[in-house]
C-alpha cells in the first residue's frame, strides 16, 4: 500500500503557492473542533490548553497552506485552490515548517498530558521531516513524478462533497493553474533519476484520462452558464496540453538519460539512515532491523521447510523429495500456485470475497468493524498505476462518510506469460491473504478507525510503519484464528507472504546502501523469497522507486506484535483480542512507541 498522508509526500505532487480563491465560492467550513486536537479532553495545566489551541490553529493554517491535502482529508473549504510548486512555494514552505518549529519549542512538554504530549512529538517530528526533505533529500529536484495533477482532480470528480455544478466551478478554477503547475516542475527538475522519469511519463499519460471524455459530459449536463462552458472547454484543452507537453519533455530527456547517465537511483547509507529515522520512527536503527529481518528470514525458512516437507505427500505423491529444502520449498508452492482466477475475473474475485473476510471476523470477534462504510472496489485509475499492485484509497478524518476505494491493478491487458506469472503469485490462496492486507481487517479497518480518533493530529500525521504493520499483524490475526479452516496449504502461502514482508526489509536496504544489482535482487526474491518472475521484477522496480517504504511492514508488524504480547502476559485469561485491537486503533495511526505510551 501507498501512504500519501505525510506532508513530505503530499506537498511534493502540489507545491504551496495558492491561487485566488475568489474564483469560486468558498465551501461552508466544516467544524473543525469536532476532529481536531480540541476534541481531546482539556487538561487542567495552562500547558495543555495553550497546546490544544495551538494545534487547532496549526492545523487551520495547514489547509490553508497545503490545499490539495486539505481536500484529501476531508477538508474542502479550498477545494478552489491550485498550487505551483515553484522556488517562492518552496520558500514558504521552508518558513512555515519553521515557524511551526518555532512555536512547538515553547512547550514544555513535562507539562504536557500524554495525549497532547504524543501530539506534540508527532507535529514536531512531521514539521522536521518536512524540512528535511525539503532542504536536504531535495526529491523534488530528481523525482519527476512527484508531479501529477491527476490525483487531485482525479479526487474532486469523483468525491460528492458538493452539487456538481459547484464542483465544476472549483475544477474550472483549478484548471488555469495547470500550465504553471508543469512549468514550474520542468525548471525544478534537476539530473532526475531514469526510474522516476519513467514513472512520470506512464502516471502523467495516466492523468489525461481525468480530462477526458467522462468530464465533458458532466460539463455539458451541468448548470454552468455557456460563458462558464467556453472558459472550461478553453482552459481544459491548455491543461492536456501542459500534460502532453510535460510528458512529451521527458520522453525527449529519457534516451539522453539513458546514453549519458541519469543520477542513482540509490541514496546511500547517510540519506537511507537519516529517511529511516524520520519515516519509520522506530525503536531499531535501520541496520538493526535489517538484522533482524536475515535472522527472520531463516527462521521462516525452517518452518516452511518442516510444513512444505509434511504437505510433499499429498501435493507430490511419489516424487522424489529434493535435497535442496529451498528447492523442495518451492517446488510445493509452485504446485499450489496453479489453482487461480483469469485475468478477465481477477478483480471480481477480489471484490467477492470481502463478504468473507468481514464474515469471519464478526463471527470469531476479532475487531469492530463498520457496516455503514462499505468498501468498494475498482480497477487502479491509470494515474496510479505503475508502483504496487494493489492499494487502499481512504477518505480522511473530516469526511469520514466519504467512500473508501480498494484499488486493484487489472491484469486481462498484460501479455499472456505475463499475466499467468501475475496469476501465480496471486493464486487462490494468496489472493485471500492480499485482501485481508488490504481491506479486512487490514487497512480498510484500521483507516476507519483512525478517523474515529479524538485527536486529528494522530490521524492525519499518520506513521506508515504503523499502518503497514497493522495489515500485516492482522493477517497472522486471521491465520492464528483459523480462517481458511486452518488449511496447510493456506498457513504455507501466508508463511511466503509473511516471508515478503521481511525479504522487502531486506531488498531495500540492500539496494540502497550496499549496491544490490537486479540480477542479484531477483535471485533473492525468487529463490530465497520463492516469488514469481512477474512479482520479484514488480518488487525490483518498486524498490527503485521508493527508499525505506518497503522496510515500514516488517518493522511495524514486530511491534505490534511484541505490543500486544506484552498485553497479553499482563492480563492473562483477562486479555481479549478485540479489546486489545479496538483499543489499539482508538489512537489513530501514529507511531507503535506512542501507541504503546498511550495505552
Amino acid at each position: 500500500m501507498r501512504i500519501l498522508s505525510k506532508i513530505s509526500i503530499a506537498i511534493l505532487a502540489m507545491g504551496t503557492n495558492l491561487a485566488s480563491a475568489s474564483e469560486s465560492p468558498a465551501l461552508k467550513p466544516v467544524n473543525v473542533a469536532s476532529v481536531s486536537s480540541l476534541a481531546v479532553p482539556v487538561s487542567t495545566t495552562d500547558q495543555d490548553t495553550r497546546f490544544q489551541r495551538y494545534a487547532s490553529a496549526a492545523m487551520e493554517s495547514l489547509w490553508r497552506q497545503f490545499p490539495e491535502w486539505a481536500f484529501s482529508v476531508g477538508r474542502y473549504d479550498y477545494a478552489d485552490r491550485m498550487t505551483v510548486p515553484d522556488a517562492a512555494d518552496r520558500a514558504k514552505r521552508q518558513k512555515f515548517y519553521e515557524q511551526q518549529l518555532t512555536s512547538l519549542a515553547q512547550f514544555d512538554r513535562s507539562k504536557l498530558s500524554v495525549s497532547n504530549r504524543v501530539d506534540h512529538e508527532l507535529m514536531q517530528s512531521e514539521f522536521r521531516s518536512s524540512l528535511w526533505n525539503l532542504k536536504t533529500f531535495r526529491d523534488w529536484e530528481w523525482q519527476p513524478s512527484v508531479y501529477n495533477v491527476g490525483d487531485s482532480f482525479g479526487r474532486m470528480l469523483t468525491t460528492d462533497y458538493a452539487p456538481l455544478d459547484r464542483r465544476l466551478r472549483h475544477v474550472l478554477a483549478r484548471l488555469a493553474h495547470v500550465p504553471a503547475y508543469y512549468a514550474a516542475a520542468r525548471a525544478s527538475i534537476v539530473r532526475p533519476t531514469l526510474e522516476h522519469t519513467q514513472l512520470a511519463i506512464q502516471q502523467n499519460k495516466g492523468a489525461l484520462d481525468v480530462f477526458g471524455d467522462d468530464l465533458v459530459r458532466s460539463l455539458a449536463a451541468s448548470g454552468l452558464s455557456a460563458k462558464e462552458k467556453r472558459q472550461f472547454v478553453a482552459r481544459l484543452a491548455n491543461a492536456k496540453s501542459a500534460v502532453t507537453s510535460y510528458v512529451d519533455w521527458l520522453s525527449a530527456m529519457e534516451p539522453r538519460l539513458v546514453s549519458e547517465g541519469a543520477r542513482s537511483f540509490r541514496i546511500g547509507k547517510d540519506l537511507y539512515a537519516q529517511k529511516f529515522a524520520f519515516d519509520i520512527q522506530s525503536g531499531w536503527s535501520a541496520e538493526q532491523l535489517y538484522n533482524r529481518a536475515l535472522q527472520e528470514k531463516a527462521s521462516l525458512h525452517a518452518e516452511m521447510e518442516m510444513l512444505a516437507r509434511a504437505l510433499w505427500p499429498k501435493i507430490m505423491g511419489q516424487v522424489p523429495i529434493p535435497s535442496d529444502r529451498l528447492v523442495m520449498i518451492g517446488t510445493v508452492l509452485e504446485e499450489l500456485s496453479k489453482q487461480h482466477t483469469t485475468p478477465a475475473e481477477f478483480v471480481d474475485t477480489v471484490r467477492k470475497q470481502i463478504p468473507e473476510l468481514e464474515a469471519f471476523v464478526r463471527k470469531h470477534d476479532l475487531v469492530s468493524l463498520d457496516p455503514t462504510r462499505p468498501l468498494l472496489v475498482r480497477e487502479t485509475p491509470t494515474y496510479m498505476r505503475g508502483v504496487s499492485v494493489a492499494s487502499i484509497q481512504s477518505p480522511g478524518p473530516y469526511d469520514p462518510q466519504a467512500n473508501t476505494y480498494y484499488n486493484v491493478d487489472p491484469i486481462d491487458t498484460l501479455a499472456p506469460e505475463q499475466s499467468e506469472s501475475y496469476l501465480r503469485e496471486y493464486n487462490d490462496w494468496m489472493l485471500q491473504i492480499l485482501n485481508i492486507h488490504e481491506a479486512v481487517p487490514g487497512h480498510y479497518v484500521q483507516l476507519l478507525h483512525s478517523n474515529k480518533s479524538k485527536s486529528a493530529v494522530k490521524t492525519i500525521f499518520g506513521n506508515g510503519s504503523m499502518i503497514e504493520g497493522w495489515a500485516v499483524f492482522g493477517e497472522k490475526m486471521m491465520i492464528d484464528a483459523g480462517y481458511g479452516d486452518r488449511a496447510p496449504e493456506l498457513r504455507l502461502i501466508w508463511m511466503k507472504w509473511n516471508l515478503r514482508t521481511v525479504v522487502n526489509t531486506i531488498l531495500d536496504y540492500e539496494v540502497h546502501t550496499k549496491g544490490l544489482e537486479r540480477d542479484a535482487a531477483i535471485a533473492l526474491l525468487t529463490r530465497e523469497a520463492f516469488q514469481q518472475n512477474a512479482e520479484a521484477t514488480g518488487k525490483w522496480r518498486r524498490a527503485t522507486l521508493t527508499q525505506v517504504q518497503l522496510t515500514s511492514y516488517f518493522n511495524g508488524y514486530a511491534e505490534i506484535t511484541a505490543l500486544r504480547d506484552d498485553h497479553k502476559a499482563r492480563l492473562g485469561r483477562d486479555f481479549s483480542i478485540k479489546k486489545f485491537n479496538d483499543r489499539f486503533l482508538s489512537f489513530g495511526s501514529g507511531p507503535v512507541k506512542f501507541i504503546r505510551e498511550l495505552m
